[in-house]
């Protein structure tokens, strides 16, 4: 009995995904919770994997290749079943080479070659870690002799979540199944088959290949074991510069495929920028005194960031001037003002500009986290979202943003509304340069922040209201000790 498993919504409305890496190829066989593919969406990068065990019999999309929600993505037929006439290889449009009908390929018949411990049929590398509990393996790494019986006692499978594996007795957690770089079976143009290496890279090198439309294959990896980094692409790209443009694309220019996040972010801000009717307000305000009141913090042990002091100012102003936390619902022709602040911070990420949300704080300021508290965890989700690692939950729900542009060395700049929200604010360079202090001029370190707002939502009083209360938070250290 054959089948097709179709791509699943991937959670929080997400219509589509692209095929990062495939991990299975046509003809192996597969348990369930096996990681068929990491895919990415427009929010994270997941391993997607299978809903039961069976037989690949094709594999619908290529690497790179983007695909709708509900989508045929995998073939599969029952474990054991014959092959269909012609299976074997790998082919996106479910054409495959000849095998032996019956043969499986995971039945270590291959040549025994392997590469980092990866049997060149395609299957898995056999190490304890890399296969599902209660499936071929024990949870402490013990073989099961191929053929024997089914033990008595089996681990319980349990459903999982997509990207995560079975949850180990007695840790709580689930075990993720290592990356393992394998040699698969492929079609050659003419029909025969042969064996290739499959592109050794990460998935943020496999993404910059996409972007410049460099094909992994053609690149000669300078990483251990031949793997491809982010420079060996970037080096290929340099060389395929003066190639022929590709069809529809202008004479000595390229074209970069807009997929997944940054296809996401764009639609999001055109959506954004031609709904709301933006308007922004600026402040150039003196933090030298602010500054070195972090700076005696970081000396002794509790180092707060700026942009750390910047998101807890944000809370009493937000207090004190509820409209700046809120969004403008059009069908309804109501405001709606949320009770509680959800920061969210932009991140620059190889894949796209991202809104990642910070973990839960106290709307009314009294309970806000501590300086150091609240540094460490702008830092810890700003890394998790250029690792692609946020969960759909922490890439939705913030209702005020924080966009630090200073650190590309720009004074200030007036940022796009996050959609569904009134407000977002843009914090610029730090700059010392004279400025007059107590009637006199003296070398300070300044910042410009510049607040964008919804003009539905807010009229410009009430955002020239909320910036201020922010600026003076910031510039008087004692302000920003107590709030």
């Amino acid at each position: 009995m054959m089948s097709d498993f179709l791509l699943p919504d991937l959670g929080e409305g997400l219509t589509e995904a692209t095929i990062v890496a495939w991990h299975v190829n046509v003809g192996d066989e597969v348990t369930r919770n096996q990681a068929l593919a990491e895919v990415e969406t427009a929010k994270a990068l997941v391993e997607l994997p299978s809903p039961r065990a069976g037989r690949i019999t094709a594999l619908h999309a290529e690497e790179g290749q983007t695909l709708d929600v509900g989508s045929p993505l995998v073939g599969f037929a029952e474990v054991g079943a014959a092959p269909e006439p012609g299976a074997g290889g790998n082919a996106a449009d479910g054409s495959v080479a000849d095998e032996p009908a019956g043969e499986s390929a995971t039945d270590g018949s291959a040549d025994g070659s392997a590469v980092d411990g990866a049997v060149t049929s395609g299957s898995v590398a056999e190490d304890p870690a890399s296969v599902p509990v209660g499936v071929g393996a024990s949870v402490d790494g013990s073989d099961e002799a191929a053929g024997a019986a089914e033990p008595a006692a089996r681990p319980q499978r349990q459903q999982v979540l997509v990207g995560y594996g079975p949850v180990l007795p007695g840790t709580g957690r689930p075990r993720r199944r290592p990356r393992a770089f394998v040699t698969t079976p492929y079609v050659r143009p003419t029909g025969a088959t042969g064996e290739r290496p499959t592109p050794r890279a990460m998935p943020p090198v496999r993404r910059r290949a996409r972007d410049l439309g460099v094909d992994l294959r053609s690149v000669h990896g300078s990483g251990p074991g031949g793997r491809i980094l982010r420079a060996d692409v970037e080096a290929r790209a340099q060389g395929l510069s003066g190639a022929e443009p590709r069809a529809g694309a202008s004479a000595g220019s390229h074209t970069i495929p807009v997929t997944g996040l940054r296809k996401q972010t764009a639609q999001a801000m055109s959506a954004s920028a031609f709904t709301a009717p933006h308007a922004s307000v600026h402040v150039t305000i003196d933090v030298t005194d602010t500054l070195e009141l972090l700076g005696r913090g970081t000396r002794e042990g509790g180092r707060t960031s700026f942009l750390a002091s910047v998101c807890r100012a944000i809370l009493p102003a937000a207090a004190r001037t509820p409209a700046a936390n809120a969004r403008y619902d059009a069908e309804a022709g109501e405001i709606e003002i949320f009770d509680q602040v959800r920061l969210g911070i932009a991140v620059a990420t190889d894949r796209g500009l991202l809104v990642a949300t910070l973990p839960e704080i106290d709307a009314d300021g009294h309970q806000a986290p501590s300086g150091p508290a609240l540094t460490a965890a702008v830092a810890e989700t700003a890394q998790k979202a250029r690792d692609g690692a946020l969960t759909p939950a922490e890439v939705t729900g913030s209702t005020l943003t924080v966009t630090n542009v200073g650190v590309f060395g720009v004074d200030g700049g007036t940022p796009i509304l996050n959609p569904g929200q009134s407000t977002i604010l843009a914090i610029g360079a730090l700059r010392r340069q004279p400025w007059e202090q107590r009637d006199e001029i003296a070398l300070r370190t300044v910042v410009t922040l510049t607040l964008s707002f919804d003009h539905r939502v807010l009229d410009g009083a009430e955002a020239s209201a909320f910036l201020t209360d922010i600026a003076e938070t910031l510039a008087d250290p004692a302000t920003l000790l107590v709030r």
